[in-house]
């Protein structure tokens, strides 16, 4: 299961699992993003490479205006994922309970 929309904050909160089935579902909500963009990945148990792509074109994207992507309550498996792939070296990453990871 996978699910995607704003919070009460006007945060993107993704939660489930973002995997190759449910990129394209990701990519359509986060292509109507647009400026300065905080997602809240507190509920989010996993993550492929498919779901990093998604990240990163969206990224880029807001990065080409100015902006770019904010990854909040990050889970430290999560957070693990991004450190591995390098995300952590791209995006501004608040692991949950611990503020900043990079």
């Amino acid at each position: 299961m996978f699910t995607i929309g704003f919070d009460e904050s006007g945060n993107v909160a993704l939660a489930g699992r973002l995997d190759a089935a449910k990129a394209p579902e990701a990519q359509d909500f986060l292509d109507q993003v647009s400026g300065s963009c905080s997602l809240d990945l507190a509920a989010l148990e996993y993550i492929s490479s498919a779901g990093l792509g998604v990240l990163l074109r969206t990224h880029k994207r807001l990065m080409g205006g100015g902006e770019g992507l904010k990854m909040v309550n990050v889970s430290n498996h999560i957070n693990d994922i991004f450190m591995y792939s390098g995300f952590d070296k791209l995006f501004d990453i608040e692991v949950a309970g611990n503020g900043s990871a990079g």
